[in-house]
């Protein structure tokens, strides 16, 4: 299915080595992340009960979830971005249960507003698949999409971002009666990487990793407005519940950089581990988990405090990750491991790990807790 309207978004005639940015730099942190998971942090938000009382009130807030057609847990999707396919999971007996071919490297994922559909955007390949996201049945396969390396909707669904990393540019689309009109292309070098919106939709943040900085772009004038230096290879960035700061990952470093955005000042750096890679709220509105590739673990950061309440070791480059709705656990993918870990959040540990392809990046619970 082509894009709805007449106009296109182009890649150039003369394209990038597919991949070969990050390729080069996914060999440098796979070799240092075997190196031993660091030791588990000592929890600051008080005794275990009170982290599952956290969780639980992370659950209260998610609101019902979504049933699958047999009343069952609907299946955890996790992209091999090495093996051009994604994994299904059955979450009940915890095994892969196929692999579905999409375009070649896919690396995020994201459903639509109307939960209706999962996108799977397949950077290489220049492409989008829209998945069932109970059943994993392709839904409608959207071709002529530059380099998706990472996409997003805005908070009020009119508009939906790609950061196009290869290409060194971020595309804007208006997202209309669900489907996708090209409206804004932004230059942005150097290798675009993770974005978010701001809480009105009228501001998206971008991480720039080979030039160490973060950017602002005005969404409806389709404009820069403004980069800040950062900590090196800047990587997963939020916008906290407040609407207040940012928060980056600063991933060739060991700490989360905290800004405010609007007076674009550093408030914080939050020092959690090498390879501060990427996020995910509990659910909350407070507590935040941070991805450290190099260092085998994930953070827990208090959003408020600004600071450290505990860690939890995950072997193998643990990278993006994903909340169940009752708060109780965290899925994570393991980079270099070719493993999808299951972590207790009330034990804070990993639990099981379930094999998958090569390379495994993004992931997806449909029946998932709050962002933040």
């Amino acid at each position: 299915m082509a894009l709805s309207g007449s106009l296109r978004f182009r890649s150039p005639r003369k394209r990038v080595p597919p991949a070969g940015r990050r390729r080069a730099l996914a060999g440098a942190l796979a070799a240092a992340s075997l190196l031993p998971a660091a030791s588990l942090l000592a929890g600051a938000v008080g005794p275990r009960a009170a982290w599952a009382n956290a969780a639980a009130a992370g659950a209260a807030s998610a609101g019902p979830a979504p049933a699958s057609p047999s009343s069952d847990l609907p299946p955890l999707f996790v992209l091999n971005s090495r093996d051009a396919n994604v994994s299904r999971i059955d979450r009940r007996a915890l095994t892969e249960v196929e692999r579905i071919p999409v375009g070649k490297e896919p690396h995020h994922l994201y459903p639509t507003p109307d939960g209706r559909s999962l996108i799977v955007a397949n950077a290489v390949s220049d492409e989008l698949h829209y998945f069932d996201p109970l059943t994993g049945a392709l839904q409608k396969r959207v071709p002529g999409i530059p380099d998706p390396y990472q996409i997003g909707f805005s908070p009020d669904s009119r508009w939906f971002a790609v950061a196009a990393l290869r290409l060194d540019r971020v595309d804007l689309y208006r997202h209309e009666q669900g489907g996708l009109q090209p409206a804004r292309q932004i230059s942005l070098p150097k290798a675009p990487s993770h974005l978010w919106f701001s809480a009105d939709s009228a501001t998206v943040f971008v991480t720039l990793q080979e030039s160490d900085e973060i950017a602002a772009i005005d969404v409806a004038r389709g404009e820069l407005l403004w980069k800040l230096p950062t900590g090196r290879q800047p990587a997963g960035i939020v916008v906290t519940p407040d609407d207040r700061r940012l928060m980056v990952g600063a991933m060739g470093e060991d700490y989360v950089h905290v800004i405010d955005w609007r007076s674009r000042e550093t408030v914080a750096r939050i020092v959690t581990g090498k390879g501060a890679h990427n996020f995910r709220g509990l659910g909350d509105g407070r507590h935040l988990f941070v991805s450290n590739r190099v260092d085998n673990t994930i953070s827990i950061v208090d959003m408020q405090a600004l600071s450290v309440v505990g860690a939890i070791p995950v072997p193998g480059g643990p990278d993006c990750m994903d909340v169940t709705a009752d708060g109780r656990e965290l899925w994570v993918t393991t980079r270099w491991a070719k493993r999808v870990a299951v972590v207790d959040l009330t034990q804070r540990k990993v639990v099981r790990t379930i094999p998958v392809g090569r390379s495994p990046h993004g992931l997806y619970l449909h029946d998932r807790a709050p962002l933040l």
